[in-house]
């Protein structure tokens, strides 16, 4: 097994966070793992993505030229990765935020509007916690358990009220795709 992915939206929007999760998450399960972060120049509200690696062996490189999977959360984002998608691949959208749609045949499309499902459930910020939940149904790449104990450690002890929510919205994420809505 060997996941390769990019996740990529604007700063702010947890993209490292998505990122961090699934790396901590393999490690917890012995899988070989990398996240190699990609800042713009802004602090917030600039570009942001991230790479991550996930195997069933040690990894060689932690650099994603051609992603088995893109989870974008912006249009920009959208614009960037969509076509470096190899084929057979899984793109992975925000379609609160994105309006472009893939005309890409090749790759497995999934959009859900994840900004407008988190605010159903009282806090925007955990619009990528859907996705995540979504990408983690769609391939099993890591357990939901090894999410959640890796979202203490993402969190920090400052945060852990909003363990809660996290797991709402990532089970959200799940629920959907496992039900065959998205």
């Amino acid at each position: 097994m060997l996941e390769e992915m990019i996740i990529a939206g604007f700063g702010g929007q947890g993209v490292m966070s998505m990122g961090q999760l699934i790396a901590y998450a393999g490690m917890i399960e012995g899988k070989g793992v990398s996240w190699l972060p990609s800042y713009g120049p802004e602090q917030r509200g600039g570009t942001a993505n991230c790479a991550v690696v996930v195997s069933d062996e040690p990894v060689g490189s932690p650099v994603v030229t051609k992603p088995t999977t893109a989870i974008v959360l912006n249009n920009p984002s959208f614009d960037k990765f969509e076509p470096l998608v190899r084929p057979g691949g899984l793109l992975l959208v925000n379609s609160s935020l994105v309006m472009k749609v893939s005309e890409r045949t090749d790759i497995r499309i999934v959009e859900l509007p994840a900004t407008d499902l988190a605010n159903d459930l009282g806090n925007s910020r955990v619009a990528n916690m859907i996705l995540l939940g979504a990408f983690l149904e769609l391939s099993k790449i890591v357990t939901e358990a090894a999410i959640l104990e890796s979202l203490k450690k993402v969190l920090g002890e400052e945060k852990l009220h909003l363990i809660e929510v996290n797991k709402l919205a990532l089970q959200k994420g799940t629920a959907l795709v496992g039900a065959g809505v998205a």
